[in-house]
């Protein structure tokens, strides 16, 4: 009699996500080491291009007040993505369910989406004043219009037999919504919050820049008088921080939501 072969399950393989890590934070480590050792070899002058270590060294510097600075643009980066998000998805729920609002106020927004920013913003600081509400606001006018297009694009998507039998079920438009077009649509908006994102922290930067009396734009503005190379360089390094942070949360919510196959990116 012929034994019957019975194939024993492979182990899974490890996961190279570790691995991947430390190979990030070891080429950015070894990136601030070369920098260091370049700029003492060749005697580069500080005010043009200090070393990471006077870099660091500004952030003893009481006068500078880093973690006030860094807390009140962390404020209108969150602040004005997470409105974004909220009214990106519900405008594009709205524009999904009724044509007549999609026709009638899609081309105006996309009209006032060509607007410069930076055009934009003296106008919101005469009409709201400065300050960190006003900044949310010119940070979600920034990335509220690409979130709202590839949701738009992604309720779009789902298929119509589908929907047809949802109807033929008798489901809500809430029901619909929550069961079949949001699980659908979600690669899509996650691909429109990762570019939101981004553009988060240039449109905080962009309020302070224009108007502000707090947050580390305004601080640039202060210490580029004075030529104070390191604490500019200090200053684009907690903003780019605080940009990751924001950028590894929406994909570590997307890893968690959203089916590795499904995502767009």
């Amino acid at each position: 009699m012929q034994e019957t072969e019975i194939a024993t399950p492979k182990p899974p393989a490890p996961s190279r996500l570790p691995t991947n890590q430390l190979i990030v934070v070891g080429v950015h480590i070894a990136a601030f080491v070369l920098w260091e050792v370049l700029v003492r070899a060749f005697g580069i002058q500080q005010f043009i291009l200090p070393p990471p270590s006077q870099i660091l060294a500004t952030l003893g510097g009481e006068h500078y007040s880093w973690i006030s600075n860094s807390l009140v643009t962390a404020t209108e980066i969150f602040g004005g993505y997470a409105l974004a998000v909220v009214l990106g998805v519900v405008c594009a729920l709205i524009f999904t369910w009724s044509r007549l609002a999609l026709v009638l106020f899609f081309p105006l927004l996309v009209t006032l989406n060509m607007i410069p920013k930076v055009a934009l913003g003296p106008l919101i600081i005469v009409w709201f004043s400065y300050g960190i509400g006003t900044n949310i606001l010119i940070t979600f006018s920034l990335c509220f219009f690409p979130i709202l297009l590839t949701t738009v694009r992604g309720l779009r998507e789902i298929e119509p037999d589908l929907l047809d039998l949802v109807k033929s079920l008798r489901a809500s438009r809430w029901q619909t919504f929550y069961y079949i077009q949001l699980p659908g649509s979600l690669p899509y908006i996650f691909s429109g919050m990762k570019v939101g994102a981004i553009l988060a922290v240039a449109g905080a930067i962009v309020g302070e820049f224009i108007a502000s009396s707090r947050g580390l734009g305004y601080l640039m503005i202060q210490v580029q008088a004075s030529l104070d190379t390191p604490a500019m360089f200090m200053s684009v390094i907690l903003i780019t921080l605080i940009g990751v942070v924001l950028y590894g949360l929406v994909m570590a919510l997307e890893h968690y939501l959203v089916p590795k196959d499904a995502r767009l990116s």
